[in-house]
């Protein structure tokens, strides 16, 4: 029994936001920590735009996950909150998706699974993508706060010297896998030699 080792699992959902690569490179890292199970979700809105933005298909972002679920069954294991998980990151996070998450309004599995995580008490990241952010948007983002999320943009950063669209995405990703203690090999941190 000892040498059994139970994987964590993190639930992925992907929105229609713009940035859908964002949630591809988060499944690509994960597949090299076999401890880790993803559990992916994806709305037509990210379909629709995994197509526009990348040259990856629909069916190949899901081949990525240990296992995915149709966005419309609210039935679903991860729907309930004995589903252990460790979290859940939506990336990217439309906004349509964080004012679903700050009301409640679960109509659909990527939203109950989120309302899901928060009232476990359990990590919710949201990866905003908007810009520039109106009065309901910050709002929304306020209450989704107040209620345990973390709202993490995906801010670029300097100090890494990016040379490419790739290792801005990567940076970004590391960094919200960060927040679940997963140590990315080639993250650089604020202050380490480069």
């Amino acid at each position: 029994m000892d040498d059994i080792k139970i994987k964590k699992r993190l639930v992925i959902g992907m929105s229609g936001a713009s940035g859908a690569i964002l949630g591809i490179k988060m499944l690509e890292i994960l597949k090299q920590f076999s401890e880790w199970e993803t559990h992916l979700i994806i709305s037509r809105g990210a379909e629709l735009t995994i197509e526009a933005e990348t040259d990856y298909s629909v069916e190949q972002v899901k081949s990525l996950a240990y296992r995915v679920y149709d966005y419309k069954n609210i039935g679903e294991s991860i729907a309930s909150g004995t589903f252990k998980t460790e979290g859940m990151v939506i990336i990217p996070c439309s906004m349509k998706t964080i004012a679903g998450v700050a009301s409640g309004y679960s109509d659909n599995l990527l939203l109950r699974a989120a309302d899901v995580t928060l009232k476990e008490e359990r990590k919710l990241i949201l990866v905003a993508r908007e810009s520039p952010l109106n009065l309901i948007h910050l709002r929304n983002m306020t209450s989704c706060t107040e209620a345990g999320a973390t709202i993490l943009p995906p801010m670029i950063t300097y100090y890494n010297k990016p040379i490419s669209i790739d290792d801005m995405n990567f940076h970004i990703v590391a960094k919200i896998l960060d927040k679940f203690e997963i140590e990315v090999k080639g993250f650089k941190r604020w202050g380490e030699n480069h």
